[in-house]
């Protein structure tokens, strides 16, 4: 089995199109389809399911990608380490985070990083953190900063970075601004707003409320931290959040309390990165930063 031939194979499935990934990869059509051939003769299953209008992956196909693509980044990451070991650190430093993570400031974390490091190419993904412990395990991504949602294993592990409680936002007006705190049972008819189910926020706050055994109503679902703050500040519903969300301009006008049934630490953020050996270059530097930057907070 040849690197090329799992290279193209993950640009085919990625692209599901074999005249796109031909064309990304600079390579005639009829030698992509070659390659994918001698790596099904290979591998004796067919990879793709191929029709006139799409391609989709075998089941042959779908277990293959996520070794193809570990594969792939460790041969990078061996790459990267011996221009390391040489004194110049380059390649990509592809890293994803969840919105407003505590522990960590992205922009700043790498605006040091650029000045440090300027050989290295930047990429940056935002989704949920479920997601992103997928993309790290899978070996798409160098690394992510989220909300911790499974436990370490061989392909992932975690370094934590902050705990903290959650709290309710509802506007001054509503009946709740002049309670002391706010427990699941009592918040179980209340209108809110909260992320997609696959954010870090929602899955603490769902889990919370499935502990207590009460069922709630997500009536507004947004995608972005300002939007649910804009839309609490209007009253349109309330909000179970992290504390630090709290302390943001927009919330400033909001009314806080503290949201029990659930433990001081339930909501934990983390930096996810592959196993030790397989931690890129840059994904160790980066952390390296964040440390220095930890220490002299």
């Amino acid at each position: 089995m040849e690197l090329r031939h799992l290279q193209h194979f993950v640009a085919v499935a990625e692209d599901r199109h074999f005249t796109r990934a031909a064309e990304r990869l600079m390579v005639s059509q009829s030698g992509l389809s070659s390659s994918i051939r001698a790596l099904e003769r290979e591998l004796q299953a067919p990879l793709f399911v191929r029709t006139t209008r799409r391609v989709t992956l075998t089941e042959a196909g779908r277990a293959l990608l996520v070794e193809a693509e570990r594969i792939l980044a460790q041969v990078r990451s061996a790459h990267d380490a011996v221009a390391a070991v040489q004194g110049v650190l380059r390649g990509t430093l592809s890293l994803g985070t969840e919105q407003c993570i505590a522990g960590v400031h992205c922009a700043t974390l790498l605006a040091a990083f650029r000045r440090r490091h300027p050989d290295v190419e930047i990429r940056l993904r935002q989704a949920g953190s479920e997601a992103l412990a997928e993309e790290v395990a899978a070996g798409r991504l160098d690394l992510a900063f989220a909300v911790r949602t499974r436990a370490d294993s061989e392909h992932l592990r975690s370094v934590p970075l902050a705990s903290e409680p959650m709290t309710v936002l509802c506007h001054p007006e509503h009946a709740l601004a002049t309670a002391a705190v706010a427990t699941p049972e009592e918040l179980g008819d209340e209108a809110f707003v909260d992320f997609h189910p696959d954010w870090g926020p929602r899955r603490t706050t769902d889990a919370a409320f499935a502990a207590a055994g009460v069922r709630r109503t997500v009536a507004l679902e947004v995608n972005d931290v300002h939007s649910l703050l804009e839309l609490v500040h209007e009253g349109l519903g309330i909000a179970v959040v992290p504390r630090h969300f709290g302390r943001k301009p927009e919330a400033r006008d909001l009314t806080s309390l503290p949201f029990k049934g659930v433990s001081e630490g339930s909501y934990e953020t983390v930096a996810m990165l592959p196993p030790a050996e397989a931690t890129s270059p840059a994904a160790r530097a980066l952390m390296t930063l964040l440390d220095a930057s930890r220490d002299g907070a």
